[in-house]
């Protein structure tokens, strides 16, 4: 990769968490910032919380055993002290790639709310993690999906712990041969068995299946998690770009999180590249009397994405010449702004993307 790709990244990196930050404190998110280094007893308790399977540790000068970050949801909730409590950040976390054996330095965005969460808390997180895809790309799918159904569903089920991690694979996998033949071996009902196979196909546009979704339930624990994904659905403002799915496959851990659960992929990346979700179970384990919402953007991935696949640099591109006035030009960049428009202002175009390019005084 050439000297001028490389800075290319960067600057597409840092433009981005500079973007999403200000997005996040414009609702209020207060930033937050924490220290590189957490005991590691914080995410040896929690470990299958944390991605990755190994943490880098060192021993501090008063014989603690220290650990590198590997996440920041965990230092957020050590923290908490009360109330409701909104935070965005930009934080690097450690971790490893997992084959290759080697440890990353990963830079995250994202925020938390933690303390009484309602159903606005949740429409407002929902609708940031929207507007974050929308900034990262003109093409973006948030699937979403319930823990509170699939919790309600295994209630139906009645199956033991080793069947249970087995149908979470295979509902993980899409892949409803599989759950039938799971199924028909433990002796497992046939109206639970139905559902867990129509749930391994139920994928596609929110709107169009939450109907199918209200159809399968079997009790009322599935239909107040289906009830409440409609409600967040039809009260989420549609964002340009932004398509909301409906995909149960995105449920792995069901152990932390509760309710909600969200994951952003935009095209060019085949991993998602935000996720997020309800995580109470994991501010209780940690001795918290609160609820908690949020999500992550994985900034690194922004390197793989191709350039057609990535957002606007800005919505307007605001282009002066020689006879331009600078008071003219500053007032002519505030007005547009005030319409809520993105504004980058220089004398020559370059080969960034722009919604559209305006011209002053012979540019």
């Amino acid at each position: 990769m050439g000297t001028d790709n490389k800075k290319g990244l960067f600057e597409r990196g840092e433009a981005m968490e500079h973007s999403l930050r200000e997005l996040y404190i414009s609702c209020g998110y207060r930033p937050y910032k924490m220290s590189k280094f957490e005991p590691y007893d914080l995410y040896l308790e929690n470990r299958s919380f944390v991605t990755g399977g190994n943490i880098l540790t060192f021993t501090d000068t008063d014989g603690r055993l220290m650990a590198l970050k590997p996440d920041v949801t965990l230092s957020v909730i050590k923290n908490y002290r009360g109330g409701q409590q909104k935070i965005c950040y930009h934080e690097k976390v450690y971790r490893d790639t997992g084959s290759s054996h080697e440890f990353r330095e990963i830079p995250q965005a994202g925020l938390e709310c933690i303390g009484a969460i309602d159903r606005y808390t949740q429409l407002e997180v929902l609708t940031l993690a929207a507007q974050s895809l929308r900034r990262i790309s003109d093409r973006a799918i948030l699937d979403i999906a319930s823990v509170g159904f699939l919790n309600g569903l295994l209630a139906d089920t009645g199956a033991d712990a080793v069947t249970r991690r087995q149908l979470l694979a295979f509902l993980h996998e899409k892949n409803g041969h599989s759950l039938r033949q799971l199924c028909e071996r433990q002796g497992i009902a046939h109206a639970a068995a139905v559902v867990w196979q129509e749930l391994a196909r139920l994928y596609g546009p929110a709107s169009q299946l939450l109907p199918r979704l209200r159809s399968l339930c079997l009790n009322d624990a599935m239909r107040l998690a289906a009830d409440e994904l409609s409600a967040l659905c039809g009260l989420l403002e549609p964002q340009e770009g932004v398509t909301v799915h409906l995909d149960f496959s995105i449920l792995q851990d069901l152990s932390y999180y509760n309710g909600l659960v969200f994951r952003g992929y935009v095209p060019g990346l085949h991993t998602g590249i935000l996720s997020g979700g309800r995580y109470d179970n994991l501010v209780k384990k940690l001795g918290k009397n609160a609820g908690a919402i949020g999500f992550a953007v994985y900034l690194d991935l922004l390197s793989q994405l191709p350039d057609a696949a990535r957002g606007l640099d800005a919505d307007v591109l605001l282009l002066y010449g020689d006879a331009s006035e600078p008071a003219d030009v500053m007032a002519r960049a505030r007005a547009l702004r005030a319409q809520g428009l993105t504004v980058r202002v220089q004398r020559e175009e370059d080969r960034g993307r722009y919604g559209r390019v305006i011209r002053m005084g012979g540019a």
